[in-house]
């Protein structure tokens, strides 16, 4: 696993944690009263998922949570990332709370707290309740209110418990590839149409953040995308298009998180209601930064790859025709097996560039950042999964750097603690430390597991 004194070493008191999501490791999804979710349905749908699967069983953690967080001990992290799936709370999206949803959640979180480790809980990470999805889902502004009520319902319950919270996570992503592409639930191609989600995605978080202070929360921030997009040329067509992606992926829930506004036109194309922006514009603890790669944007007609290829899904999606921009290959790094290019640099770039456009932003938290690889057990049961180590390890070095920099940066959950159902995907692509079995449900440590919990130990 290499020597302590040649691992990564980052800032003291820095947090190390793992993260995962409800619908992508829990299963149990017709037990103790849970309801449909948008995924249910999608995955449902012939040609939506890649091998025809779901999450319907994905690792069995509703049943195996004794055994996972004694992984997370056994990592010696200081925290948990977890999402809470919104269909187990309220089934129909609305109501009285299902009190066996709660139960789960406040059982996960006692056994986290025994083990030393932080809770950090997720409101929504795209398991909308299919009911809501029924009355318009997040192109409903009625979504909001009742995502409002139901961060109060969490707040509540666990709120004394958990060290912090994420109301949203990665709203770009929901809002381009579940509402613009289709490649995600609920499966709607609205292509521009889809900015109505993202603005309703920003209120839904501010009215979040609101009910969860109401309640006594401790700590809440924000789990957003981010990735530096590189323009194809210096020609001004390109130039343009890329301000126009980094404008919709970078700023389109930083800026009025941060700011209070949004950004270049997009201030002109958003439903904004009279009080919208001071709602979204709330004080945060933390901001959260998901990362995984780069992209390379030029002027619209130029394609040369699908969106969904490099945002996270080789699914089929919209044809470049449709787009306002062309999105290109970055050549000349290695790939993990996703086939996202491995740019540690640009975990650097995007925090510095974080601090640099928001002076006031919070201190930051990378709140996932991993990479697939489908290393297995040899036939002694070992997992050897070295790219994986040298993908952390050069993504830790950066945010090393970016610290080094005068970057606030206080914490990093590595995406994932184990292997899951990655959304169109299905199961064909394996980000976890720890090894599944999706037919045994075996867990099994992979050397990645070893050399975290080096890392973890030398920085204590």
């Amino acid at each position: 696993m290499g020597t302590m004194t040649d691992l990564p070493r980052l800032p003291k008191g820095f947090t190390f944690g793992t993260s995962t999501a409800s619908y992508q490791i829990e299963g149990a999804v017709h037990v103790d009263g849970r309801g449909m979710s948008i995924w249910d349905s999608f995955c449902a749908k012939p040609g939506t998922i890649l091998d025809s699967s779901s999450g319907a069983v994905a690792c069995d953690h509703y049943h195996r949570l004794d055994e996972d967080v004694a992984l997370m001990a056994g990592l010696g992290t200081q925290g948990y990332r977890f999402s809470i799936a919104w269909p187990r709370i309220q089934p129909t999206g609305s109501g009285a709370p299902n009190q066996a949803g709660i139960d789960f959640y406040s059982r996960l979180v006692d056994k986290l707290l025994e083990a030393g480790i932080e809770p950090m809980a997720t409101l929504y990470h795209w398991d909308l309740p299919q009911a809501l999805e029924d009355q318009g889902g997040w192109v409903n502004r009625d979504t909001t209110a009742r995502f409002g009520e139901y961060a109060a319902i969490m707040a509540e319950a666990i709120g004394d418990r958990v060290g912090k919270w994420c109301p949203v996570n990665e709203p770009n992503v929901v809002t381009l590839l579940g509402y613009g592409l289709g490649i995600h639930a609920p499966g709607k191609s609205l292509m521009f149409d889809s900015l109505a989600v993202a603005h309703h995605l920003n209120v839904g978080h501010g009215l979040a953040v609101q009910a969860l202070r109401a309640n006594g929360a401790k700590a809440v921030g924000s789990a957003t995308n981010h990735m530096p997009v590189w323009p194809l040329s210096q020609d001004e067509d390109d130039l343009a298009a890329a301000g126009l992606y980094d404008d919709m992926w970078n700023r389109m829930a930083a800026d009025p998180m941060l700011l209070g506004s949004y950004p270049g036109d997009f201030a002109m194309l958003m439903p904004v209601a009279d009080g919208d922006l001071e709602t979204i514009h709330q004080p945060l603890d933390f901001y959260g930064v998901n990362y995984y790669n780069p992209m390379k944007i030029g002027a619209a007609g130029k394609q040369t790859v699908s969106v969904g290829e490099v945002t996270g899904s080789t699914a089929e999606g919209f044809g470049a025709a449709e787009m306002p921009f062309s999105v290109h290959e970055i050549e000349g790094y290695e790939r993990t097996g996703f086939g996202w290019p491995i740019v540690p640099s640009g975990m650097t770039e995007v925090l510095m560039m974080l601090r640099d456009r928001y002076p006031d932003i919070p201190p930051i938290y990378v709140t996932e950042n991993g990479c697939a690889y489908a290393h297995g057990p040899d036939e002694e049961g070992y997992v050897d999964d070295q790219p994986r180590i040298d993908y952390y390890n050069s993504h830790l070095r950066a945010v090393a750097h970016a610290a080094s920099q005068g970057v606030d940066v206080r914490g990093y959950y590595a995406w994932s603690l184990m292997d899951n159902f990655e959304w169109a995907e299905g199961y064909t692509q394996r980000f976890g430390l720890v090894h599944i079995d999706f037919d045994t449900l075996k867990r099994t440590p992979k050397a990645s597991y070893e050399w975290y919990a080096d890392v973890i130990k030398a920085n204590k």
